[in-house]
């Protein structure tokens, strides 16, 4: 049977501290329920009091029905206070949480230099904020901050410290390597004394990433009879960020056996990552392992094509466990496999040996040449590959566009397109502002093509990034344009390149829209279908 091992996230809380970072009260909400649904045992919410969001959140969080434990942050009484009288911990009761989390020093340098108090204060400080929270039916995981700094410096005290939170019954003893400087060695050294000094006790993890080994530290801290896991989703958190969840549930679940979450909730974790990346607003690393976008991601046409004949050549683990996929990337460094596997996911039909596959990776390989990038822009391939193999309606084609930008002094810049496109025979032209050329451009297509497309209302540009392939032709250079699009169920990215920046800007924009449109029949069949079925007289 394998050993449970308790999830504690600390996103909303520890996360936020990360450069960048500001959730609302409405964003803590909606993370909170997805932690929920993938299954951490705890979510630290935040501080009760500190700020109208935390307030907000502790309110209403309590109508959401969790299974999770919502935990409040604070720290022990001030020195020289009485423990009832304390702001900060009667905060947490306020907050209507039956968890919370306690913060006390265990780091002699930092008792005398940030706390000013003696050794034996501190003690007490830890001891009675504990009992006041437990007397009042709290469960209490006590966070000794800097513990393994302070333990490296006088082990006696460190241990005093987790040994007189655990009198006055702490549930959870977490050792902290706030400052991220220790190495597994030292840890797992550290944390095997602790078994030995304190037998039974109920141990606990949470390490930051400042030398990188945030992830690797907790799965030593594991192996050496830790409990109970502290991290955030996607490694948020200050300077370096905090250990990565997305990491440390996959390797103790898949890796060394542990019951972290099940393997239901853990076929979401890259659902939540993401999920929690765009509510957050920050782009998660393409290359993060397991939940990146490139985590199982096979470029080199040798690799893909031993992945086609078994995944398990390249592949650790079954990509579908954490709820990934593979990907296949075309490039320059492509051969006949990758073009085949990627025609094999859009369901066409591609015979390696034809010269039809040869002749579509000579084109890939010549437009990579020219400076576009396909392995980020999967619904431009998949537009050039439909086309090449006869299987591409196009809706609409393009005619002309203008773009006018006028600046006047003391005002704002107004960028306004115009734009022709043609849609079942019929000349389309159309005229929008919009903030900046591209938005102007993207406004205006797709006011003319909503009328007959109405399905466009629900795609919007997520993100629009420009690279300049060659600096030595300064501003006339090449350009690059990637933009990603996205609807209610998906995101797509498409690519254009050119010397003017408008002009690469509206190639990837039309095939954004050309991508959106797969599978819609034009507007003369609509009407010929409509016909043959009597619902319309000719």
């Amino acid at each position: 049977m394998s050993k449970s091992i308790s999830i504690f996230d600390t996103t909303l809380r520890d996360g936020t501290q990360g450069e960048g970072i500001s959730l609302s009260a409405d964003d803590k909400v909606k993370i909170a329920k997805k932690l929920d649904a993938l299954g951490v045992h705890y979510i630290e919410g935040g501080i009760p009091g500190s700020n109208s969001k935390d307030i907000e959140f502790f309110k209403r969080v309590q109508d959401l029905g969790l299974t999770s434990k919502v935990t409040a942050f604070g720290s022990t009484r001030r020195k020289g206070s009485i423990a009832d009288q304390d702001a900060n911990l009667l905060r947490i009761l306020e907050s209507g949480v039956s968890a919370a989390t306690l913060v006390g020093k265990s780091w002699d340098f930092h008792v005398h230099t940030a706390l000013q108090t003696t050794l034996e204060e501190n003690l007490a400080m830890i001891y009675d904020s504990i009992a006041f929270l437990k007397q009042r039916g709290l469960e209490v995981i006590f966070d000794a901050e800097h513990f393994f700094d302070g333990f490296k410096n006088n082990p006696e005290y460190a241990v005093a410290v987790l040994s007189k939170a655990r009198d006055a019954g702490a549930d959870w003893l977490v050792m902290c390597d706030t400052n991220g400087g220790s190495l597994p060695h030292e840890i797992s050294d550290i944390v095997t004394s602790l078994t030995g000094q304190l037998p039974g006790a109920p141990l606990g993890i949470h390490t930051h990433n400042d030398c990188e080994l945030a992830v690797a530290n907790t799965l030593r801290a594991v192996q050496a009879g830790v409990q109970h896991v502290q991290g955030t989703m996607n490694g948020y958190g200050e300077r370096c960020g905090n250990a990565n969840l997305c990491s440390i549930i996959p390797n103790l679940q898949l890796k060394l056996g542990y019951d972290c979450i099940g393997d239901d909730k853990l076929r979401t974790l890259t659902n939540t990552a993401r999920y929690i990346s765009e509510i957050a607003n920050v782009n998660m690393p393409v290359n993060q392992p397991y939940v990146g976008n490139a985590a199982f991601a096979h470029k080199g046409g040798i690799h893909v094509s031993a992945i086609l004949r078994d995944s398990r050549t390249y592949e650790h683990i079954e990509p579908e466990k954490v709820g990934n996929k593979q990907r296949v990337l075309v490039s320059e460094l492509a051969g006949q496999s990758n073009i085949v596997s990627k025609a094999q996911d859009m369901g066409l039909a591609f015979d390696p040996a034809s010269e039809q596959s040869k002749h579509i990776i000579g084109k890939i390989k010549e437009l990579e040449h020219e400076g576009y990038q396909f392995e980020g822009a999967d619904a431009s391939l998949e537009l050039l590959l439909r086309e090449a193999n006869g299987e591409l309606q196009e809706l609409f084609t393009f005619e002309s566009f203008k773009m006018l930008v006028e600046k006047s002094a003391g005002q704002p810049v107004v960028s306004e397109a115009f734009v022709k496109v043609n849609v079942a025979g019929e000349s389309i032209y159309t005229a929008a502002e919009g903030n900046g050329p591209v938005n102007a451009l993207d406004n205006a297509l797709r006011k003319a093509l909503v009328q007959y497309f109405p399905t466009l209302k629900e795609m919007h540009l997520a993100d629009y990034k420009v690279r300049v392939l060659d600096d030595k032709d300064a501003t006339a250079a090449k350009v690059r344009v990637l933009i990603e699009s996205k609807n209610f169920e998906n995101a797509w990215n498409t690519v254009g390149v050119s010397s003017n920046v408008i002009e690469a800007s509206w190639e990837a924009l039309v095939d954004s829209m050309r991508y959106a449109l797969l599978g819609q029949i034009s507007p003369e069949q609509t009407h010929e279908s409509a016909a043959r079925q009597g619902l319309i007289n000719h």
